[in-house]
């Protein structure tokens, strides 16, 4: 097996990092979108989405790289094609697919009028059974051939993480394959073993398994952070308490490992929040026993209430707060389910005069939040507040000295939700530093720890 020409349809922030990663390896790309500022900035040289380093990426390769708005032309220049389109959450939960139909049944219309095999790709979250069972009779309608003797199908999701997608994609932990056949799985593997930089080994397996292992490694993930945030509270309650020292420990085990067991807040973004509700829907709508996973997005929404909740113990009714870090994550520039937004949102409720400050996020902050004061620049932000909440540990944070943080005030209390801050930070005597995750009140916490024997 042998070819060099890929399409990749759809360019928001994965399928434009794909385009690029892929070119960077050696493949031919047609990049297909329905937005024509995002076919230009491609066939310009330039990243169609905003995400870290892809600009650059799509600029050293724009010589392998050519975008249109047309399905068929795609089809017809490519060997596989990799679906990556938007399948936004219905009130259910699940995941819809009508513009993952429509994508379909244009490639359907160009593998008509193609004589050679070609392989489809879907890369979009979708709910399971969806594949085989919506988008394939999609596919044969549209080119009057069939699935597995004329063209192939997989269901291959991506695990990235939006700031980091182009190392992710280059480097992923293991390549998730759903084939509707051998001959399709083996043409996906082969442009899978040629992109990944660490040699990742894949996972085939049925389209429906693979459509459920999807969600379900996101929601488990999100079990996770939920435990490690379950973990934070309670070390807030005892002598002594450190969530991180607590997390160490636990991570040492091989059977549960470090990664997304730092407490500090809740999980948020365009993907864990709905995956998880998404499995639950699934699992309820086959009569499965989801509990745990209702139980989990409850937890995870109760969070910031909490938090909130803590930090009106600091304030003083004049007091101006400021929230730094806006995006559900630091390097990213999304305020989906964000739990800063929610900060800001909730503390101007109270009356407080709250200001917010993002890296990237702040334009979009602006349409989201209409009581709080969005500043463009930190030096400001941080000059007009007494109380300062660090919400993600973003290196524009963290890289701060003290005397940043105090800026042209005496004292100043800050509330680290991640315990991120330098010990020069910890340690001023002009800062009352906050740390979520840690007692510090270890004799109440002991008097209270007592009631487990009395």
């Amino acid at each position: 097996m042998d070819f060099k020409n890929v399409a990749v349809i759809g360019c928001g922030k994965l399928g434009g990092t794909m385009v690029g990663c892929l070119a960077s390896r050696g493949f031919n790309v047609t990049a297909v979108d329905v937005s024509e500022a995002a076919v230009n900035a491609l066939n310009n040289g330039e990243a169609p989405a905003q995400e870290n380093g892809l600009d650059e990426l799509i600029a050293a390769n724009k010589e392998k790289i050519t975008a249109t708005m047309s399905h068929e032309d795609a089809i017809l220049k490519s060997d596989i094609s990799f679906v990556i389109i938007p399948t936004p959450s219905d009130k259910s939960g699940a995941f819809t697919n009508q513009y993952a139909i429509h994508a379909f049944k244009e490639i359907g219309k160009a593998l008509a009028k193609k004589d050679s095999y070609h392989t489809v790709v879907l890369t979009s979250t979708v709910m399971p059974g969806s594949t085989r069972s919506v988008l394939l009779p999609v596919l044969e309608e549209n080119s009057g051939k069939k699935c597995g003797e004329d063209f192939g199908l997989c269901y291959s999701p991506e695990f990235i993480a939006l700031g980091t997608v182009i190392r992710d994609y280059l480097n992923p932990d293991f390549y998730l394959v759903g084939e509707f056949d051998k001959q399709s799985g083996d043409y996906l593997e082969y442009v899978n073993n040629a992109v990944a930089l660490n040699h990742a080994p894949t996972k085939r397996m049925t389209l429906e398994n693979a459509e459920l292992a999807k969600i379900a490694v996101n929601s488990f993930v999100t079990m996770k952070i939920s435990y490690a945030n379950m973990l934070a509270d309670m070390c807030e309650k005892i002598p002594g308490g450190n969530v991180d020292v607590v997390s160490d420990a636990l991570g040492m085990d091989k059977r549960i490992g470090r990664h997304y067991l730092t407490g500090g807040f809740g999980y948020g973004g365009p993907c864990f929040p709905r995956d998880n509700v998404a499995l639950d829907y699934a699992g309820r709508k086959l009569g499965a026993n989801t509990i745990l996973l209702r139980t989990n997005d409850d937890f995870n929404r109760n969070i910031s209430p909490r938090i909130v909740e803590r930090i009106n113990t600091y304030l003083n009714a004049d007091d101006t707060v400021s929230v730094l870090g806006l995006s559900y994550k630091p390097l990213s520039h999304l305020i989906e389910e964000s739990p800063g937004i929610y900060l800001c949102d909730s503390l101007a409720s109270m009356g407080y005069r709250v200001l917010g400050y993002d890296p990237l996020a702040n334009e979009y902050a602006k349409q989201a939040l209409k009581n709080t004061l969005i500043l463009d620049d930190l030096e400001e932000c941080l000059n007009q507040s007494n109380v300062i909440l660090v919400t993600n540990n973003d290196d524009v944070f963290t890289s701060l000295s003290a005397n940043d943080y105090l800026g042209n005030k005496d004292s100043v209390t800050i509330v680290d939700f991640w315990r991120c801050l330098p010990d020069e930070i910890k340690n001023d005597s002009r800062i009352t530093y906050v740390p979520l995750g840690k007692c510090l009140d270890d004799e109440t916490a002991a008097k209270n720890l007592s009631s487990l024997w009395n």
